[in-house]
């Protein structure tokens, strides 16, 4: 996770809440007073992403000290303490909101993902997120899916071929996408190809494509197209996922569920930090 882009994030983060100086904590604290943060879960939760406790707070201060109290994946209960933050006091308070803005999100991720990992009970078919994240938040998004116990579908346009409706018709046709990707990727890339009818499953099932996306369509329609398939290419549903179609989707004999609202539709879960001097008379 210690990446360039995280890094970024985290600065640009901080620059954005704290420009100048926190007026408020540079109005109400000395510059030497000393004191000790704890984040605590005001609700149960998964928690993911405490490495970025370290990282924010590390970017202000050299003088921080972060001990967990978990680690990423573990459940935690209401009232649970995640971690303790020792320093300086005017950075506890300088850093508590950016640090909180990305525990809450990426633990919301993780938490909602959890949920759908627990509906399924079982290792099959895979649960995969989707490419729906927040700019720049995409590498820590798909990090909290993975805390959450589901599995990333590709990172980016980069690393995955994927025929969406819009390519088809450019293309004219799903057997042309097919051939033309075809000539140009290498034998060891897989094809994938989103179809949305029967007609065009058909098209993806002589054109050999390696993964069909069945998009958008019901449960019984699902079932009839697996077992047109029979096998011959792995299948991915996608389009709304909600969790009380997991168990049946799952019974249907299809290979990946793709769920855009992992990341899309996650509610940030409570955490707060609660923050004391060492000393009450040195602020």
């Amino acid at each position: 996770m210690k990446s360039l882009i995280t890094k970024t994030l985290v600065q640009i983060a901080l620059e954005e809440d704290i420009a100048s100086g926190d007026i408020t904590t540079k109005a109400l604290v000395n510059s030497d007073a000393k004191g000790k943060a704890s984040i605590v879960a005001k609700e149960n939760l998964i928690i993911a992403g405490l490495e970025l406790v370290h990282i924010v707070y590390k970017e202000l201060s050299p003088d921080i000290k972060i001990s967990n109290k978990c680690i990423d994946g573990d459940e935690i209960s209401s009232g649970q303490q995640v971690c303790e933050i020792i320093g300086p006091l005017s950075t506890l308070l300088e850093g508590e909101r950016t640090t909180l803005n990305f525990l809450q999100r990426l633990s919301g991720i993780a938490t909602q993902t959890r949920r759908y990992i627990n509906e399924l009970n079982s290792n099959e078919p895979l649960i995969v997120d989707t490419r729906k994240t927040l700019p720049g938040w995409r590498r820590l998004e798909k990090m909290a899916v993975r805390i959450g116990g589901a599995t990333n579908h590709r990172m980016g346009l980069y690393d995955g071929v994927l025929i969406k409706d819009n390519h088809i018709k450019i293309c004219g046709g799903i057997q042309l996408a097919i051939s033309k990707v075809r000539k140009q990727v290498s034998h060891l890339t897989k094809i994938e190809v989103e179809v949305e009818n029967f007609e065009q499953l058909q098209q993806a099932l002589d054109a050999k494509a390696d993964v069909i996306m069945l998009d958008n369509m019901n449960n019984d329609d699902i079932k009839k197209a697996v077992k047109h398939i029979n096998g011959k290419a792995l299948i991915e549903v996608s389009g709304g996922i909600k969790i009380d179609r997991i168990k049946e989707l799952a019974n249907s004999g299809v290979d990946i569920i793709s769920i855009g609202a992992l990341t899309h539709s996650a509610t940030a879960v409570d955490l707060s930090m609660q923050i004391i001097p060492e000393d009450y008379s040195l602020v």
